[in-house]
């Protein structure tokens, strides 16, 4: 028996998910969590890919620093770095979280690897001071390095209580539907530039 030789595969586009809870799919069911329903949304328009969930609840910035060079391996070919609300929640120092994020930054461009920065945005009762400071880290951090920006990752699910579980904080799965829907016009283009580029 004569079998043909197999066509070449392309590898899949390998993406990472690394954030805190609102990645790691808190309280959601199986298939539910963003990473799931963002490679499901990235298959159905025709994109090979893999989204891998490296998202860990209550992660702040340092913690995700921390744990970057392992979770996210060689061969990643983009990261969506979505951290820094618990940094908030906590009223820990902006400075402090920019500077953890802007570490992360750069380490993963030093290893060659795309990033879609996911922004988050400071609760009002800490105050007008610390909302502008927080605010201003993620634009400021895409417009230094370049990157594509996501202004707010809870964007029509913050305050929308059909979009939230009952503890008014993370979104249920249609809240992560939304957001998806919201990240791919940002996705999108990484991916089908990556492929050409190939």
């Amino acid at each position: 028996m004569v079998f043909a030789a197999a066509p070449a595969m392309a590898e899949p586009f390998r993406i990472i998910g690394f954030g805190d809870s609102l990645m790691a799919g808190y309280q959601l069911a199986p298939g539910e969590s963003f990473p799931e329903q963002l490679e499901k949304a990235l298959a159905a328009r025709g994109h090979e890919v893999t989204v891998t969930n490296a998202g860990v609840s209550g992660d702040t910035t340092s913690g995700g620093l921390s744990r970057l060079d392992w979770s996210v391996p060689d061969g990643t070919d983009l990261v969506i770095l979505e951290l820094g609300a618990n940094d908030m929640l906590r009223g820990l120092s902006p400075s402090a979280t920019e500077k953890n994020l802007e570490a992360m930054i750069t380490r993963l461009k030093e290893r060659g690897v795309n990033i879609l920065l996911v922004g988050m945005y400071a609760a009002p009762n800490l105050g007008p001071d610390y909302q502008e400071a927080f605010n201003a880290i993620y634009p400021r951090l895409a417009e230094k390095h370049d990157l594509p920006l996501v202004p707010f990752f809870l964007e029509g699910v913050a305050g929308n209580a059909a979009m939230q579980l009952d503890d008014r904080m993370h979104p249920n799965a249609q809240g992560v539907a939304l957001m998806v829907e919201n990240v791919l016009p940002a996705v999108e283009p990484l991916v089908a530039k990556e492929r050409t580029d190939m």
